[in-house]
């Protein structure tokens, strides 16, 4: 008796979707790609609790056309590919064909899409990979998912989310990042009604990094520009003294697709060199442009890590990039300024233990008058007096000294 048997689809798909859809960020990173693929300027994501209860994502795209709404779900069944030498040059986000069918294998699915601006769409709901409804429906161009009790049919996996705070996080952390790789996309992201994230699509990438990590984070941003013939290098990096304790603040992206490089992460370590601290990184947004057949994304099922054909070239052209940006800036603050004071903060009092006579005082006259002083002095002892007349009689600074003699001598009976 045979052993082997071929796995019935509805099975496969929920194998399957154990590779695509870990959590409900994959879920949000396939459907957004999606809409990015689909060429829209409008992207709205909306969540609630954490995403296990609902993931609705809208955008004003391309659409998807009435007879292929329900070949969307179909497993490997993509517009974006049709043979092998495709896998050489693939320009899009998505491509595989199984991020559709996996989200569908666990959750409540409901699409409503129209390609053009007539308001006749089509309207497919499917529940745990079967297809309860496919009719005619009135929408906008453009296409609108609901993914609705996501791992409902699979315990296991419900069982093993994290909080309702880390899940949204992961959402958050990957629409940022998707925002940067695309700052001509108008994204907003809502949890439970409340607005995490708004950019104004406006192209530049400045003003959507502002919206992310604030203005002043953004004014403080260097530029980093670099040509060569294989690639081409833009975006921004922190200065020194801006620094993060993770890898978290990094976001590469190549061809317009956000990854994860231990490369490039290790060439912008290395061009900082000795002006980071210790255990910290900086913040940066670095946006690599190349030839499609110079790197290979079909690596991993989450596509978030590509594999390069010249890895050691990419890495010294990134490194040195990185490091003339930072060369035309000056990192060591110099001594500061005096300021300059218009008065002085304080005057110290001066003690002085001379005091100068004052003036009109005459030195001849002043000489006399102590020898008449004197000699009066003598007179009155030799008739008997005592008490001898006091030392400062004369004393320039005490009244009706000599400053009260000045244009004649005083008399004796003055004096006494």
């Amino acid at each position: 008796m045979s052993k082997i048997r071929i796995l019935d689809e509805q099975l496969a798909n929920q194998i399957a979707a154990g590779e695509v859809v870990e959590r409900p960020s994959s879920v949000v990173k396939e459907l957004v790609e999606n809409a990015v693929d689909a060429g829209s300027s409008t992207i709205d994501i909306a969540v609630e609790e954490g995403g296990l209860s609902l993931i609705r994502v809208t955008d004003n795209g391309s659409g998807i056309e009435g007879d292929d709404i329900e070949t969307a779900f179909f497993r490997h069944a993509t517009s974006k590919i049709s043979s092998g030498k495709d896998l050489f040059r693939i320009a899009s986000l998505g491509f595989r064909g199984e991020a559709l069918p996996s989200i569908a294998a666990v959750a409540k699915v409901e699409c409503v899409s129209s390609p053009d601006g007539s308001g006749l769409g089509r309207r497919l709901v499917i529940e745990g990979g079967a297809i309860a409804a496919n009719e005619a429906a009135n929408a906008p161009q453009g296409t609108d998912i609901s993914v609705r009790e996501l791992f409902y049919n699979t315990p296991a996996r419900l069982k093993y989310m994290k909080s309702i705070q880390t899940e949204i996080g992961h959402i958050a952390d990957y629409v940022n990042r998707l925002a940067l790789a695309h700052p001509g996309i108008a994204f907003t992201l809502k949890h439970n009604g409340s607005t995490l994230l708004r950019t104004l699509g406006s192209g530049d990438r400045l003003q959507t990094f502002a919206a992310i990590y604030g203005t002043a984070t953004a004014k403080a941003m260097l530029p980093v520009e670099g040509d060569h013939p294989d690639y081409e290098l833009r975006g921004c990096i922190s200065k020194p003294e801006q620094t993060r304790s993770n890898r978290n603040g990094i976001t590469i992206v190549v061809n317009g697709r956000y990854i994860k490089s231990f490369v490039l992460n290790q060439a912008m370590l290395q061009a900082y060199h000795t002006l980071l601290p210790i255990n910290r990184f900086p913040l940066a947004v670095l946006e690599l442009g190349m030839h499609p057949s110079l790197l290979d994304v079909n690596v991993h099922p989450s596509k978030m890590e590509v594999r390069f054909s010249k890895e050691t070239e990419l890495r010294e052209f990134v490194e040195d990039a990185i490091r003339r940006a930072l060369g035309k800036q000056r990192h060591i603050p110099g001594p500061a300024e005096p300021a300059e004071r218009s008065k002085p903060a304080f005057v110290q009092d001066r003690i002085s233990f001379h005091q100068p006579e004052p003036p009109g005082v005459n030195e001849a006259e002043l000489n006399a008058a102590k020898r008449l002083l004197r000699e009066e002095t003598g007179i009155q002892r030799d008739r008997g007096l005592s008490g001898p007349a006091p030392a400062d009689a004369f004393s320039p600074s005490r009244p009706g000294g000599a400053a009260s003699l000045q244009g004649r001598p005083p008399a004796a009976a003055e004096i006494a």
